[in-house]
């Protein structure tokens, strides 16, 4: 596409062929610059809860759906995709007509450059629509950048009109329709560095602000709370099983009213009996701590919603949250391409090269997550009050044609203890789990550096990784350098190829391990990897671990 002859459709539809007549004959104008309904705006969602006693991804059993989706075949989906959108619309219609027909290659990368950036404007309008009912040729606007099927061809057509739409398995991997109407409902709260603009007072905008902190608060302490009555939960069924097994007796032999006595077995229950009732007493002691927390904050939380209600009301985000969010994703769209990278952000057949495995949707995402953490299992953890969480992030799918994922946020900034951070992630990259795995590394990085603080050249991940970079006399980017690493440590290391220096390989094994079937299979593999598997034990016997 765009390579030679011009799909006759597709000249039709741009006016560029004699036969289809005029521009005007092609599209109404009217219909392109009046605004049309786009049907009732979705009511507020409620944030999500995070449920911290997840152990694992689902399994994948669907990635395609039977029945293609007829919106990829509709005639006017291109006519759909830009009614409504105002004077943008027709100049985007104007350029793209420009840039299909240009035969000069120096005029083809003028129009190319118009036509990206009055698309990124295009889209913002198009991305305010999104906490209302889009319409399937706005929606697969934002979420493919697909601005008319035709600019791909029938086999990549019908591979994206048979992607699973909705988000069945309820997993944080967000189209951008979707995550700009998470956003705009307040489900979501804005990333990071985007400060959304309110409309009240000044005393109202400060107990806004302390309500989100408050918020947090909760979150947090609710998501311990689950996590706490779930841990009691293991342990009473594990308690009830030990005092069955030393309940159990059989009848004597010539005594059948007289039970046996205890068996050795059942004699060494009664330590481990012992030793869960103490589990069970202070995890219930800590339940009561827990449980003061989340009320204390939930009356934090009511005080100041009283508050704001005296000052007038809740802050008036509007479309502000959706606009600031929208730059944010610009930015991320930059940052996944890289400066030497393609960014043109229609997606068209002349650029896509992706396969149904390797290409960025949902299903694919999820089950790749499944894979690193497989290999790596604490890759989503973070610890909070001498506990070891596991907290997936958001995962934002940016339709580009980038092959750098990273981490825009390792947390929330109101609640550092259990809430989600922020990867986004290129849908078009050379290679899907390199793009992803350079996204976790940076993840782990940002925790491993908060989580050390003012001693993160010092300690942990960040510090024993610091201080070997600074012994090797490296240059360059200390993050890159590392991001680099862990890529490696994960796609040869983990396979058993020696590719990183041996004490950088002891840091690693030490601070991001394998995974325990990973660790045995290595054992065998060469003494490197025995020596490391034996340091475990000693650490493991000297409680030094």
């Amino acid at each position: 596409m765009f390579q030679g002859e011009m799909d006759p459709e597709i000249a039709a539809l741009l006016g560029t062929d004699d036969s289809a007549g005029s521009p005007e004959a092609v599209l109404d104008y009217d219909a392109l610059v009046n605004e049309t309904p786009e049907g009732e705006e979705a009511k507020s969602a409620e944030a999500e809860e995070l449920d911290l006693g997840a152990e694992g991804f689902p399994e994948i059993t669907k990635r395609f759906e039977s029945a293609p989706n007829p919106a990829f075949s509709d005639p006017n989906y291109y006519k759909g995709a830009l009614s409504g959108e105002g004077d943008i619309a027709q100049r985007i219609h104007n350029i793209l007509q420009k840039y299909v027909g240009a035969k000069d290659p120096k005029d083809k990368g003028v129009f190319r450059q118009q036509v990206t950036t009055a698309y990124w404007d295009f889209l913002a309008n198009v991305a305010r629509k999104a906490p209302g009912k889009l319409p399937d040729h706005k929606k697969y606007l934002l979420r493919f950048n697909i601005l008319h099927p035709t600019f791909l061809t029938p086999e990549q057509r019908d591979f994206f009109a048979k992607l699973v739409v909705n988000n069945e398995l309820n997993q944080p991997v967000y189209y951008l329709d979707e995550w700009f109407k998470a956003v705009g409902t307040g489900a979501i709260r804005n990333s990071a560095t985007d400060e959304v603009q309110t409309t009240k007072s000044g005393a109202q905008s400060k107990y806004q602000q302390l309500l989100e902190k408050a918020m947090g608060k909760k979150d947090g302490a609710r998501g311990l709370l689950k996590a706490k009555d779930d841990e009691r939960i293991s342990l009473e069924r594990l308690f009830r099983d030990k005092v069955k097994d030393v309940t159990d007796h059989y009848p004597l032999d010539g005594l059948s009213d007289v039970n046996s006595c205890y068996t050795d077995v059942q004699k060494k229950l009664f330590a481990e009996v012992q030793e869960l009732i103490k589990n069970l007493l202070k995890t219930d002691h800590d339940l009561e701590v827990f449980l003061r927390d989340y009320y204390q904050a939930d009356t934090d939380v009511k005080t100041l919603e009283a508050k704001i209600a005296e000052e007038g009301g809740a802050a008036q985000v509007d479309m502000g949250a959706v606009d600031t969010e929208f730059g944010t994703v610009r930015q991320m769209a930059k940052m996944t391409v890289g400066r030497q990278g393609n960014s043109f952000p229609i997606l068209s057949g002349e650029y896509f090269r992706s396969g149904p495995n390797d290409t960025g949707f949902r299903e694919n995402v999820i089950a790749l997550l499944a894979k690193i953490e497989g290999i790596d299992p604490e890759a989503f953890c973070r610890s909070y009050k001498n506990r070891k969480n596991r907290i997936v992030p958001y995962v934002v799918l940016v339709p580009s044609y980038g092959d750098t994922g990273f981490c825009w946020e390792p947390f929330d900034r109101f609640n550092r203890a259990t809430s989600r951070g922020r990867i986004a992630l290129p849908m078009y990259p050379k290679n899907l789990f390199i793009a992803l795995l350079s996204a976790v590394a940076d993840l782990r990085w940002q925790v491993a550096k908060e989580k050390a603080s003012y001693y993160w050249m010092e300690e942990g991940l960040t510090g024993n990784y610091y201080q070997w970079f600074q012994k090797m006399k490296l240059k360059g980017d200390l993050k890159e350098t590392f991001i680099g690493d862990y890529i490696t440590w994960m796609t040869k290391e983990s396979e058993g190829i020696q590719k990183l220096d041996k004490e950088l390989r002891g840091t690693f094994w030490r601070h991001i391990p394998f995974s325990q079937p990973v660790k045995d299979k290595l054992r065998d593999r060469s003494f490197a990897y025995q020596e490391l598997y034996q340091r475990d034990i000693n650490r493991t016997m000297s409680d030094g671990y």
